[in-house]
């Protein structure tokens, strides 16, 4: 009796239907989602910006030449000149490497720090709670603008000193947010669970309750992003922020203030503000959108 050999063909896919179905996937999700792709799109841009700022910046943001001086837009000069004949386009591009990666600074050094003692606060409670809760409550319950003022009129005008205003005003947002999570989640049955079967408080916390805390805190700190470039440019207009002849968006504000006639002075740092928060609220949207089950 002949056997009949039938030959057996592989079921794999090749790499090209694997690339295929990978681009396919990308654009299921980038349909499903699309505010988080054009916001990450958007500080992508900002972040090549910032990289290639010497190659885009046709001129020196802090060279003067007063004969170009309150020059209009024009085939020279995109974005025109200011007071002392600066380029306003090369002062922009320039400015982006102080607002945004100083803005990125202050949201991770406040998530940090306040995810830490607010996880902390919620997961320990007592004395420590009380004390940290606080901290935070008496923090709060000044405007954010008015004391991150008396912050940096106290420390003087610089860059750093606004970075420091900003992250005091704004870690107990964060600590009272994680703070919030924990309690919730140490009461789920999974944590009850875990500790029944003798799991140490510590591996409780950070196998179990961290890992399902952080999904409101990085959408929280997708939208502060854009509210801490414009914390630190208002610091800038006041004079307490980046002090001239620095091209940071604000102080470049500030410059075009009693100008009004000559718009381009404070239309085109206005614009980049503008464009920045605006991708910040489209991230923070997406990312609320995918991560959180509630939408």
């Amino acid at each position: 009796m002949s056997e009949l050999t039938v030959p057996i063909t592989s079921m794999q896919p090749t790499n090209a239907q694997v690339r295929r179905t990978r681009v396919q996937q990308v654009l299921r999700h980038m349909r499903k989602y699309p505010s988080f792709w054009v916001g990450i799109a958007v500080l992508v841009f900002f972040g090549l910006v910032i990289l290639f700022a010497n190659q885009i910046a046709p001129f020196d943001p802090l060279a003067q030449d007063l004969a170009q001086r309150m020059k209009p837009p024009s085939a020279v000069h995109a974005f025109g000149t200011d007071e002392l004949g600066r380029d306003i386009f090369s002062r922009v591009v320039y400015g982006a490497r102080i607002s945004l990666p100083a803005s990125f600074f202050v949201v991770i050094v406040s998530l940090v720090i306040g995810s830490l003692l607010g996880a902390a606060a919620g997961f320990i409670g007592g004395f420590l709670d009380e004390a940290i809760m606080r901290i935070a409550d008496v923090t709060l319950a000044f405007p954010s603008v008015v004391l991150a003022l008396a912050i940096s009129a106290f420390l003087g005008p610089s860059l750093t000193n606004a970075i420091i205003a900003a992250c005091i005003v704004l870690w107990p947002e964060y600590a009272r947010l994680m703070r919030s999570q924990v309690l919730v989640i140490r009461s789920n049955e999974y944590v009850i669970a875990a500790r029944s079967l003798g799991m140490r408080e510590p591996g409780i916390l950070l196998r179990y309750i961290l890992p399902n805390a952080w999904t409101p805190l990085i959408i929280k700190a997708a939208l502060d992003v854009g509210g801490i470039i414009l914390l630190v440019s208002a610091l800038s207009f006041l004079g307490l922020g980046v002090t001239p002849p620095a091209p940071e968006w604000g102080a470049m504000i500030s410059l075009g203030r009693t100008k009004f006639y000559n718009w381009w002075l404070a239309t085109f740092p206005g614009l980049a503000i503008l464009i920045v928060i605006l991708a910040c609220n489209l991230l923070s949207e997406g990312l609320r959108d995918w991560l959180d089950p509630n939408y």
